[in-house]
């Protein structure tokens, strides 16, 4: 089925790429894309998205063209309805300079049914950005609001710097990882990650180098498989883990190996998912400094995205295949 989707502006990339976890996308411009998706059910797991939409058409941002659009689309429905434009901020041409109200008036008097603002039972919504307006009517919207339920300083064991669930859940859609896979992450932490794999029935498997962690880990995410372990060497079969995803870690109150550096940590830890990870399939990993020359030595970028979070710390995300 043909989507629209209607984007939180959080980030510049990563709402369009996590977007791949469900389908394929056609067609994007700000806060906005199309695509085309088998199980539109599948978008409620979406982290950075605000709106899914049945795609009707597409045209100029401009009344004329709307018009157009909506006299060839002949729309009937009997159920009480309303008409609703978006106008993504410093996405418009400033050509078109009509108004929102003028976009819903036309939706209103040219779609052949029972008008209800108050009421609707039915949405149609017009999003223009950029050179494109694109038109839909609303399947559902997605409440971003459970993401702040599960705030981390609610949970049972907190750490500073621990990651929020929206960024969490991202990742694990970065992935494509799918109900029934094994998601390993080997420097699990407070277990953020295993959180949101769990909500969308994956096998959580959780490590981490640092026995502290663990114990607090089990108290956070109790449906997970924990195991203290080097992230280096773990204790798996080669091509085993369906995904991996992990924030690697970083500054001085990490608990690693004295041997290590850094660099020599990540290269090691990157070659062990090297071994694990099932072909063609996909690992993710976060960090706090760009080591893209480090990861491609061992495996092949597919993505790079930057999330700034604030002025002295801009997560880098490198999604990862064989």
């Amino acid at each position: 089925m043909k989507l629209i989707f209607e984007l939180s502006g959080e980030n510049p990339t990563l709402p369009f790429a996590e977007l791949e976890c469900i389908g394929s996308v056609l067609d994007q411009r700000l806060q906005v894309a199309v695509a085309e998706c088998p199980d539109p059910a599948e978008a409620h797991r979406l982290a950075m998205t605000q709106g899914v939409l049945e795609y009707l058409g597409e045209c100029e941002p401009a009344l004329p063209a709307f018009r157009d659009l909506l006299k060839d689309l002949s729309l009937e429905t009997t159920r009480p309805f309303a008409g609703r434009t978006k106008k993504v901020h410093g996405g418009c041409h400033e050509r078109n300079p009509q108004s929102q109200r003028e976009f819903e008036n036309l939706i209103g008097t040219m779609i052949n049914g029972p008008v209800s603002l108050k009421q609707p039972e039915v949405e149609y919504r017009a999003i223009l950005s950029e050179d494109k307006c694109y038109f839909g009517r609303v399947l559902f919207t997605i409440d971003r609001s459970a993401y702040d339920i599960r705030n981390p300083g609610k949970r049972d064991f907190f750490h500073p710097g621990v990651m929020m669930p929206r960024m969490a859940r991202t990742l694990v859609n970065l992935a494509c990882a799918r109900k029934g896979d094994i998601l390993l992450d080997p420097f699990c932490g407070t277990g953020g990650i295993l959180i949101e794999a769990e909500l969308l029935d994956l096998y959580a498997v959780g490590s981490d180098f640092d026995p502290f962690m663990i114990k607090g880990s089990i108290k956070n995410s109790r449906e997970s498989a924990f195991l203290q372990a080097d992230a280096t060497s773990l204790p798996f079969r080669d091509r085993s883990i369906d995904t991996i995803v992990t924030d690697f870690p970083y500054g001085q109150s990490v608990c690693i190996r004295k041997t290590d550096t850094m660099d020599q940590l990540y290269a090691d830890a990157l070659e062990e998912i090297r071994r694990l990870i099932k072909p063609g399939r996909r690992a993710v990993i976060v960090t706090h400094r760009d080591i893209a020359d480090i990861a491609s030595q061992h495996m092949t970028i597919l993505q790079h995205h930057d999330q700034r979070v604030h002025k002295s710390l801009t997560r880098r995300v490198l999604v990862l295949g064989l």
